[in-house]
């Protein structure tokens, strides 16, 4: 028993170690480093791809990928002729409305219809020029009527060249002439109460006009003017074909007397 008992004790215990303790346990032997890999003597191989999936059109069979090609392209050429025929029925008449307008009307109505223009107002196609004339009381008491004063040509030459034209060169003549049109009718009768109104705004602004810029006026004393507008055409291109008259249409007013203010200085 005793031999069994010690064994079994010394094959617990080192061959050094005391009795009636445990050996401590052996390190285990540093794992050696794995060798390193050789260099392959070919090419590297490329990574494997990973596969994506087709979406949209490129997804579908080349037969079907042509109709949606197809049906792109109808969309998109009908889009385009939709605006341009849109724009050519708010833009300002012209070569194309005139030729093709009754096209542009079966396209655009009544689906379509747009209740505003390009442009607002619609630019002038025609040249308005606004003329008078003045029956002047000279010194020795005869009475002379001057001849026709283009007064907008006037403005047109003091403009031409100007880097800062004058505001009331550009503008005075005009409005004033588009204020008396607005108020009155092709009878040249006041339409409303601002009629005598334009009418005596307009009258001060050519008497003053003639006092500064006609010769038989300054010598003498203004009685009655008479204003008229002269419109003329403007010319087409070449290339539209459109023939225009080019002979002015005048709009002739009568006879207007000038005020004693006026005539005496109050306009001068």
């Amino acid at each position: 028993m005793d031999d069994a008992y010690d064994e079994g004790v010394g094959a617990r215990h080192g061959p050094d170690a005391p009795s009636g303790t445990r050996a401590e346990p052996e390190p285990a032997p540093p794992d050696r480093p794995a060798p390193p890999e050789q260099p392959s003597s070919g090419p590297p191989l490329p990574p494997e791809s990973a596969a994506v999936p087709r979406t949209g059109v490129a997804a579908l069979s080349p037969r079907y990928q042509v109709g949606a090609a197809l049906a792109l392209a109808l969309v998109a050429v009908t889009a385009c002729v939709h605006l341009g025929m849109v724009f050519l029925s708010v833009a300002p008449a012209n070569t194309v409305t005139k030729q093709h307008g009754k096209v542009i009307e079966d396209w655009v109505y009544p689906e379509f219809e747009q209740n505003w223009k390009l442009f607002a107002p619609e630019p002038l196609q025609q040249n308005i020029s606004v003329q008078v004339r003045a029956d002047v009381l000279m010194p020795d008491g005869t009475t002379t009527t001057t001849g026709w004063n283009d007064l907008s040509a006037q403005d047109g030459r003091a403009i031409d060249g100007s880097v800062v034209p004058s505001h009331t060169v550009q503008n005075e003549l005009r409005r004033a002439w588009d204020f008396f049109t607005s108020t009155h009718g092709n009878d040249n009768r006041p339409i409303g109460l601002r009629g005598s109104l334009s009418e005596q705004y307009l009258r001060r602004i050519v008497v003053m006009r003639m006092y500064k810029g006609d010769a038989t006026s300054e010598k003498g004393t203004i009685q009655r003017v008479q204003v008229r507008s002269s419109t003329t055409n403007v010319t087409p291109p070449d290339w539209s074909g459109e023939k225009v008259s080019d002979t002015p249409v005048y709009r002739m007013l009568p006879w207007w007397t000038v005020t004693a203010d006026e005539a005496n200085g109050g306009v001068r």
